[in-house]
């Protein structure tokens, strides 16, 4: 499967091997990201509500969690900041 070339020596994407070239890459790019995605811990119930402005509805069981987490991992970043802080001193 020889690949055509333009003048400029780029492949040329009028022909049916640089179409085929592409599928293949983009199937093996599909393969990889679903190789690579991280596993869930948990199974979600389903969607996620939404508020109109298209925030996350924090009413819910699920915004409830989604919040929880959030202030978790906020006060997490602030001790270890304040740790790297005090170690300067």
């Amino acid at each position: 499967m020889a690949i055509q070339r333009t003048q400029s020596g780029k492949v040329d994407k009028r022909t049916k091997e640089y179409k085929e070239m592409c599928a293949n890459l983009a199937k093996a790019r599909k393969a990889a990201a679903k190789k690579s995605a991280p596993k869930a811990t948990k199974k979600s119930t389903g969607k996620v509500k939404r508020t109109a402005d298209g925030t996350v509805d924090l009413r819910t069981k699920e915004g409830k969690e989604i919040a929880a987490r959030m202030e978790k991992a906020r006060k997490a970043k602030r001790g270890g900041l304040m740790k790297r802080i005090l170690r300067l001193f």
